[in-house]
């Protein structure tokens, strides 16, 4: 496996101060470091313990994300973060990972054959390089960075004390856009969606899609929006 080794400014540009004091030192690529540099990257992100439902969103989001020219980036975890990848791939898309563990790791380790095809196919990066211990503060890190590396996150799913939530707070910090599915900011079990929609965070629907991605570069009205799953 060839590994390439950038810094963040390398592949945003000049970082302001708040990326600046938010970016790991370095960045390690497994892939197409290309995907970095080409088109929109829109993170979907959420719960290792999706519903049927939630699965079901994400791989419809990521087709409509792959058919407006976008790279759909996501973690490689279990659940929001696998329909992700599988279905940006099964709809003939390019999509990056972005990993809690170094590039010669995987977990979980269920998901080693996808996180081989994202490297032969796609883009795998991690901050951590090969031979550094996995820790549990490994995963908020890893959100960071991806919210970092994207022109914007959607949350897909995720409960009152999930991670997923650790990455929406990271893209506000950030200034990125976020996004918040209408199944997930209407909950009423949930406080956090109302608080990040106050500092910023968007509602996404079937109604707005087409809008909400018009204000991320490089959409064209001609790749029209099959979401039909996402309410």
């Amino acid at each position: 496996m060839h590994i390439e080794t950038l810094t963040p400014s390398e592949i945003l540009g000049t970082l302001n101060d708040v990326e600046a004091k938010n970016a790991p030192l370095k960045v390690f690529l497994a892939g197409d470091a290309q995907l970095l540099t080409r088109f929109p990257r829109v993170a979907i992100v959420g719960s290792r313990s999706a519903s049927a439902d939630g699965l079901k969103r994400a791989r419809s989001l990521a087709g409509a994300l792959v058919n407006h020219q976008m790279i759909v980036v996501s973690g490689l975890a279990a659940g929001i973060d696998t329909a992700a990848h599988r279905g940006a791939i099964d709809a003939g898309g390019r999509t990056i990972a972005v990993l809690g563990t170094p590039l010669d790791e995987c977990y979980p380790r269920e998901n080693e054959e996808l996180q081989h095809l994202i490297i032969s196919g796609h883009l795998a990066v991690s901050q951590f390089p090969v031979g550094q211990a996995t820790t549990p503060k490994s995963f908020p890190m890893r959100n960071r960075t991806m919210a970092l590396l994207t022109d914007a996150t959607v949350i897909v799913e995720a409960g009152e004390k999930s991670g997923t939530v650790h990455q929406g707070w990271e893209a506000l910090r950030l200034g990125r856009k976020l996004f918040l599915l209408d199944s997930v900011a209407s909950n009423p079990d949930l406080s956090w969606p109302r608080e990040m929609i106050s500092y910023g965070a968007e509602v996404l629907s079937r109604e707005n899609l087409e809008d909400a991605l018009a204000d991320l570069p490089a959409v064209t009205s001609s790749h029209a929006v099959s979401y039909s799953e996402l309410a």
